[in-house]
């Protein structure tokens, strides 16, 4: 596993984590089909399923960030984000369930030095 892959494991673990201490329920993690992929699914407290992308930087001595990891959310990945999440919903109805919907939300991950100590940001229906 290199830097980068490392680096994107312990943003998504740091999510999950986040996600279950704020009321969710996970259902799957890093779930791949050709056309895309979801970093994390879940049911949030009111039982919306939603569909979360984790984006993760690494912050270097404390030095300024020329971009933000929310950033590096482009056009065209959302796009596969949202064509990726509406196909899992059309094979999976009985996970919305009571026309409770479904969203995609982001969270922004900067890790500083130590790795132990992270800034989380939470962007809800992208």
């Amino acid at each position: 596993m290199n830097n980068k892959q490392s680096i994107g494991k312990l943003g998504e673990d740091l999510a999950f984590q986040y996600l279950q201490k704020h009321g969710c329920r996970i259902i799957d993690r890093n779930f791949r089909k050709p056309w895309g992929e979801i970093d994390i699914i879940a049911k949030d407290k009111n039982g919306v399923l939603v569909f979360v992308e984790v984006k993760t930087i690494r912050q270097y001595n404390n030095q300024p960030l020329n971009i933000q990891p929310e950033d590096n959310l482009t056009p065209s990945k959302l796009k596969k984000l949202q064509r990726t999440a509406s196909l899992y919903v059309g094979a999976n109805e009985n996970l919305v369930g009571d026309k409770k919907g479904w969203r995609i939300d982001l969270i922004a991950i900067t890790l500083t030095n130590e790795l132990k100590d992270c800034d989380i940001k939470y962007f809800e229906n992208i």
